[in-house]
């Protein structure tokens, strides 16, 4: 999705200039790629030497910039380009966006545009909160342009409300989140992701090392291609992914419950969180005290999320996951035709859990397709296209 775009960052004066530098290395990263554009104020904040070696593009800040051979670059910048981005964007940039003013590089360039434009505003909270900012919002929105936060923290002038720029990673996935075809815009997904607790006492707890990092990055991924996503997290220190609802459920009967309460309305479930098989029969209201050589727990079997939700009268598309250490495939078959799922997802545990990377195969009934080693964003994106392929 991301290889092939191109977009031109605009940078306006304002101390959150500095966050540009780590935005051009993530997009840089991405493949996406950057032409940065700056104004004469943001100058005096970072320089033009510093976004060039960032994005290996000379960086234009004139209208007379003759590196553009017909003169004309507040034409020929954009012409290329996905869409422009302006982060930070000053409350004076927006005003001149609202007004159509065109009297530097920048502005002219977003009034001679022919693709999508998104703002990312950064200034003080009082700027912000003024009745004229805000008025200028609405006329930005009402524009058809995208507004990007602001959010909300310690300033640079030592004050804490609205009006920070978003961090550079918050920006990037927002970007990634306009690029990306609506495939399953009208769909309604539910995710369950992250560990299981089976608590022993209070302190103690039989759990596994999933990150939650594999369900995370597909509610982000199904988000982004405009689904309503529902995400049923057990234990995981990941931070919620964007335009996703998010419910806590730490144990395995929670789980269940949170799923059952909720899968009546929903398209799809994806279940990827790895839950505990078992949990003990007895919870310990006070912390056991070490007395024996040994201790012994009894545990009871847990309910089955995924074959329940599957074995409805109607039940969503279902997608499993299989982490096995041996027989990958075999075993992951044997899971999806006793569970009777349309769609499993395969892969070696020891490759899969904490990892940022992992290469997974898609099993249904007319066989396995290998996805390649890539990062789980990646990976994310590859399993939803093929849903929507099935369900087409």
């Amino acid at each position: 999705m991301q290889k092939n775009k191109s977009i031109v960052l605009g940078i306006t004066g304002g101390i959150a200039a500095y966050k540009a530098a780590e935005l051009v290395r993530l997009l840089i990263k991405a493949n996406i790629d950057v032409q940065v554009v700056m104004t004469e104020a943001a100058c005096q904040f970072i320089t033009p030497v510093t976004m060039q070696a960032l994005s290996g593009k000379p960086v234009f800040t004139g209208l007379w910039d003759a590196l553009i051979a017909n003169g004309m670059p507040h034409i020929e910048l954009s012409r290329n380009a996905d869409a422009i981005l302006i982060a930070p964007a000053s409350a004076d940039f927006m005003a001149k966006l609202v007004h159509g003013r065109a009297d530097d590089l920048l502005s002219t360039l977003c009034l001679a545009r022919d693709c999508p434009l998104l703002v990312a505003p950064a200034m003080n909270k009082q700027m912000w909160e003024n009745a004229a900012t805000q008025r200028n919002v609405v006329q930005l929105k009402d524009d058809g342009i995208h507004i990007l936060g602001p959010d909300s923290g310690e300033q640079a002038c030592g004050e804490v409300g609205l009006g920070r720029m978003l961090e550079a990673e918050a920006l990037l996935a927002l970007i990634r989140a306009h690029f990306t075809p609506k495939v399953l815009a009208g769909k309604r997904v539910l995710i369950t992701a992250g560990a299981t607790l089976e608590m022993i006492d209070p302190v103690r707890a039989i759990t596994n090392l999933s990150s939650g990092k594999m369900g995370y990055a597909i509610a982000q991924a199904a988000a982004n291609m405009g689904a309503e996503v529902t995400l049923v997290s057990g234990a995981t220190a990941l931070t919620v992914p964007n335009n996703v609802k998010n419910i806590s459920a730490t144990s395995a009967e929670s789980m269940y419950q949170v799923v059952m309460s909720n899968v009546a309305t929903q398209d799809i479930f994806i279940s990827v969180a790895a839950v505990a098989d078992y949990s003990p029969v007895i919870t310990h209201t006070q912390k056991i005290k070490k007395s024996e050589q040994t201790l012994t727990l009894e545990l009871k079997k847990n309910k089955d999320i995924l074959a329940d939700v599957a074995s409805l009268p109607n039940a969503p598309f279902c997608v499993g996951f299989a982490a096995e250490s041996e027989h990958l495939l075999e075993y992951a078959e044997t899971k999806r035709q006793a569970k009777k799922l349309p769609l499993i997802v395969a892969n070696l545990a020891s490759e899969a859990m904490g990892q940022a990377e992992n290469s997974v195969t898609l099993i249904n009934k007319n066989g396995a397709h290998v996805l390649p080693r890539a990062s789980k964003a990646e990976i994310a994106h590859a399993i939803l296209n093929h849903v929507v392929t099935m369900l087409s």
